[in-house]
């Protein structure tokens, strides 16, 4: 596995904000997100110029704690009109990819996870972001695409944060992800390569990139199979194929929710 580059990651937070912004531009604010119940499609835009904010904060002042969210500049957009939104969102996301350009992948600053730096935070926005253009995609009802290195990089990343989240015990859920002698294969039917195993153990569980037969195996176009893990997408759709013990999947799926 190789990262994409941290200009890569910064480039990529302003223009997938661009492609959300494209889908909520003109849609219900006030839809229901389906693949996040409990917001609003104006929330879900919302949380998402507030994490940019908030990162852009973090890096621009070196932070070594983490920092408070009353103490991030404009962390909501003024007011409900939809046009301050918009541009609250396009220049939110444009200046946490400054900050984190002028920073550079390695300068130290706090995070939650298992590196500290300001790379760790490049690749966690832009994946964020991500996950979330396929929220609003799908609150507006409108087409979704991912670039292949994105969404299998949003597969590895995923499962970093999910093995993170069990071995730290931050996540009660994750640390019954194990149990020898079960596995789950992930298969992209449309880029070569891009295949993945996780394999249970009495401690949890590891992962790699491997083509190797599995308890249960995902078999889809590599986006779709991104969107059913990171829980976008059911694993009952007609976009994928599931053969094998479907229940090891649904287990895996119930308990890897971060956060």
């Amino acid at each position: 596995m190789s990262l994409l580059s941290h200009e890569r990651y910064c480039d990529e937070i302003v223009a997938r904000t661009e492609a959300l912004r494209a889908a909520v531009r003109g849609a219900d604010l006030d839809a229901n997100v389906p693949s996040c119940p409990e917001w609003t499609l104006r929330e879900l835009a919302v949380h998402v110029g507030g994490a940019h904010r908030w990162v852009g904060e973090i890096v621009r002042t070196r932070a070594t704690e983490e920092v408070p969210e009353e103490r991030v500049p404009h962390s909501t957009p003024d007011g409900d009109d939809p046009a301050v939104l918009d541009a609250w969102l396009a220049q939110g996301a444009e200046l946490t990819a400054g900050a984190l350009r002028e920073a550079g992948p390695e300068l130290p600053v706090w995070s939650w996870s298992w590196e500290h730096t300001a790379g760790f935070w490049a690749r966690r926005m832009a994946i964020e972001t991500v996950v979330h253009q396929a929220d609003a995609a799908l609150a507006a009802k409108v087409p979704y695409e991912m670039a292949p290195e994105l969404a299998a990089d949003t597969i590895d990343e995923w499962l970093d944060i999910v093995a993170f989240s069990a071995a730290s015990g931050y996540d009660p859920k994750a640390a019954e992800l194990r149990g020898p002698g079960r596995s789950i294969h992930l298969h992209a039917t449309d880029v070569p390569g891009a295949e993945w195993l996780i394999e249970f153990g009495e401690d949890g569980f590891t992962w790699r990139r491997a083509h190797e037969k599995a308890t249960v195996a995902l078999r889809g176009p590599l986006t779709d199979l991104m969107l059913v893990f990171n829980r976008r997408l059911a694993p009952d759709s007609d976009r994928i194929e599931v053969l094998g013990d479907a229940e090891l999947l649904d287990f895996w799926l119930a308990r890897s929710a971060f956060g």
